[in-house]
């Protein structure tokens, strides 16, 4: 299916979707048709031959490295605790300096000890976006919809332009969205060239009823776009931030204890239709095939 790739460049996976080793799924994810993964840091971190010998399994790949997650608890935190974290959050930098990667993942604080304080996240965050700034890597801040103080995309928002660094930004995430029901109206509000990432799941039920639920979904029974039951409110999430301005990656960040029980090939391959979905249907590209017109390409069947 490589040969419908250029039309999807911007389409990426996520390694957490898939079972085995790092090389095999790389390459599922590359024999699929994607041109990009999203790595995490347990990915390097188990890796028989060490950190080094993931990062260059990966550079043989050919895969592009979509970005590193996920750091977390990071933010809002004092004395012993914040230098622990400050700790962490240099190893996985240094993580992801040596894949090549661009982008790391922090998600908002679950702690109990963090600060509700916002100026106070904010200049944490600015700590860690200078940290970055020597190795070259953007940090894209994620609100959880379980986070403690941040638990939508619009206070993460809030605190990433407090912070007001040119390598901090938002990464947003449409599990999130769905899940707390914030208002698709106040992408409106946001920068585009402060998006740095755009992370896309959904799931089979209309709400999460509770806090746990919420987190049981998220962790074990996200599904690939085009599968849930949010399909139209995740199409209309693409095509506003499409229309937009948003020129930025995307990335399939699917949980779920079935897939990890299924071939990584298959599962692969659903990721990829369901990129399909995306470019072909929603946000209706056309596929340059060379010396002929600029044609839309059939919907692979499901």
């Amino acid at each position: 299916m490589n040969h419908f790739a250029g039309n999807i460049a911007d389409i990426g996976m996520d390694t957490i979707s898939l079972s085995g080793t790092l090389p095999v799924k790389l390459r599922a994810v590359k024999d699929a048709g994607f041109s990009q993964i999203m790595l995490t840091a347990s990915d390097l971190a188990a890796h028989a031959g060490g950190v080094d010998a993931a990062a260059a399994a990966v550079r043989a790949s050919g895969l592009r490295v979509t970005g590193l997650q996920q750091l977390q608890d990071y933010e809002g935190l004092t004395g012993n605790l914040h230098d622990y974290k400050v700790g962490v959050a240099k190893s996985m930098l240094e993580m992801c300096a040596a894949l090549g990667s661009t982008l790391l993942v922090v998600s908002s604080s679950t702690s109990s000890h963090a600060t509700a304080d916002r100026d106070v996240l904010a200049k944490d965050l600015r700590k860690l976006a200078m940290l970055a700034v020597p190795l070259g890597i953007r940090i894209a801040y994620e609100a959880l919809s379980w986070g403690r103080h941040i638990n939508e995309f619009t206070q993460a928002w809030d605190v990433v332009c407090r912070a007001d660094a040119p390598n901090l930004g938002l990464a947003f995430d449409t599990f999130h969205v769905f899940a707390s029901k914030s208002s698709l109206e106040d992408i409106d509000e946001l920068d585009p060239d402060k998006i740095f990432l755009v992370q896309l799941s959904d799931f089979m039920w209309q709400e999460t009823r509770t806090v746990e639920e919420r987190i049981s979904t998220a962790r074990t029974f996200r599904v690939f776009p085009g599968e849930g039951v949010h399909s139209a409110q995740l199409a209309d999430v693409v095509t506003r931030l499409d229309e937009f301005g948003y020129c930025g990656d995307y990335s399939f960040d699917v949980f779920n204890d079935d897939y990890q029980q299924m071939p990584p090939a298959t599962v692969a391959e659903r990721a990829y239709r369901a990129a399909l979905w995306l470019g072909e249907d929603v946000l209706k590209r056309s596929v340059p095939i060379p010396g002929q017109m600029r044609l839309r390409v059939q919907r692979v069947a499901g």
